[in-house]
């Protein structure tokens, strides 16, 4: 199999900086901890913004670094904002510094794990990271500097920030895909339990979005613009317009190439607030406009069936890409300065997307001209199927980085395909190793923490 073939998720204990710079996306998945941040970020609830903070002292030692009070708070902080901005329920103070505090101790055994074993984030990653934050809020890196040092933030602090999630996703990623091995004994069991156990009452859903995205920064004024321009698409939808056409020319989601289709899968595996505001919905409907963290979603029901029926069409996308993996000698930033090079060469024409993979992609496609073939929705790693799914047919990406090491995209074609029984029992390979992935990162994160040194002191507050 392909390496960039993985139907995993993020993994759900990775932090918002992470997410947000190996997604690209700006809406939360579903799922994720109980003090998961969302993966959208504003100044607002950058570490160290808008918090009054309490005399520093040291709350815990995890082998020989300090957790300190400070670090508890602005966690504490950060996640209250954001569950007072969804109406959420907050836990008890005291128990929720607690959890803070465990997920915190826990991070740093990890963090020092990671950096004990090699694992490095240059300078450029974090550039990544920080430019993404910037389009997330539709700022630039200036402007989000600017509103940085005017709230008292600290730039260098945020910059290591995100070095430490991206340290900690890398770090998480290469522990837990060692642990995971799937057989064929492995995937019978896996379907024969999933048509065992189906529930009658259960549903796939097939739906579209139009995503009218809100900053985190956005004004009440703002917000109330984008709610009405929202509307107003919707309005045009229900008159009989074009839903995809729409998608096209006004969504700011990455799926609006494909006309905002998120394709058919179970309930489950869609946003539950999704789920909720279709629930009554009958195939064909279109409701909204429904509100996410990321912003305003305008949903079309394309399709809606008892669970466990077959999927009879999926949207399929041809692509290609070359693929370079940073080391010691080639850093990410070389090696997207390489590929910007050839993707210069490429529109000269002094060579073509085939020609450059079979020279330099280090892919186990290279001998294919980089040609990756048909693939449905969510056989490839997120931040590539996101990148993907942006582009027309002919288009070629700038150079963007996924787990695996740094791309160069071409999308050749799409189709509507009917997913064949191969497909549909890749899927289920999918859907196990996720579930595997799942159940690796919490061995492997308790087995962390467990042989850490862990001095506990005064208790934050």
């Amino acid at each position: 199999m392909r390496a960039l073939i993985d139907k995993n998720k993020p993994l759900q204990a990775m932090g918002a900086i992470a997410t947000a710079v190996l997604l690209y996306a700006a809406c939360a998945a579903s799922g994720w901890a109980q003090l998961r941040p969302s993966t959208t970020l504003s100044v607002a609830n950058i570490p160290g913004q808008n918090t009054q903070r309490a005399a520093d002292f040291i709350v815990a030692i995890v082998n020989s670094e300090p957790v300190t009070n400070s670090e508890v708070r602005t966690r504490v902080l950060r996640f209250e904002q954001q569950q007072s901005q969804r109406g959420g329920a907050l836990p008890e103070r005291t128990e929720l510094f607690k959890q803070v505090l465990d997920r915190l101790i826990s991070e740093r055994a990890q963090l020092q794990h990671g950096r004990d074993t090699g694992v490095k984030v240059d300078e450029s990653a974090v550039d990544q990271g920080v430019q993404n934050i910037a389009r997330q809020n539709q700022i630039s890196v200036d402007e989000l500097r600017k509103r940085l040092t005017e709230e008292g933030g600290s730039w260098l602090q945020f910059r290591s920030d995100i070095r430490d999630e991206l340290l900690l996703a890398r770090t998480r990623e290469r522990e837990v895909d060692s642990r995971i091995a799937i057989s064929e004994a492995d995937l019978d069991r896996f379907i024969k339990e999933r048509v065992d156990n189906l529930d009658p009452n259960a549903v796939d859903l097939n739906l579209s979005q139009i995503l009218i995205e809100v900053p985190e920064s956005a004004t009440p004024v703002q917000v109330a613009a984008l709610q009405a321009r929202a509307q107003r698409v919707l309005e045009r939808a229900n008159k009989g317009e074009d839903f995809a056409a729409l998608a096209r020319e006004y969504s700011d989601s990455g799926d609006k190439a494909n006309g905002g289709a998120l394709g058919m899968r179970p309930a489950d595996r869609h946003a539950p607030i999704f789920v909720q505001a279709t629930a009554n919905a009958k195939s064909g409907a279109i409701v909204g406009p429904v509100r996410s963290d990321a912003g305003f979603h305008i949903l079309k029901v394309v399709e809606k069936k008892q669970a466990g029926l077959p999927v009879l069409m999926v949207q399929q996308s041809r692509a290609r890409h070359v693929l370079l993996r940073p080391t010691a000698q080639l850093s990410d930033s070389a090696a997207r300065d390489q590929l910007l090079a050839v993707k210069a060469d490429i529109a000269s024409g002094k060579t073509s997307f085939e020609a450059a993979a079979k020279a330099i992609s280090q892919d186990g496609s290279a001998k294919d001209g980089g040609e990756l073939g048909w693939a449905s929705p969510g056989q490839f790693v997120p931040e590539f199927e996101e990148v993907m799914n942006s582009l027309n047919p002919g288009q070629i990406s700038e150079p963007f980085q996924s787990r695996f090491g740094m791309h160069l995209m071409q999308l050749v074609e799409r189709r509507e395909n009917a997913m064949s029984d191969r497909e549909q029992r890749e899927q289920a390979r999918a859907n196990l190793r996720e579930k595997k992935q799942e159940e690796a990162l919490e061995i492997w994160v308790q087995d962390v923490r467990a042989r850490a040194y862990v001095e506990l002191r005064d208790p934050p507050l």
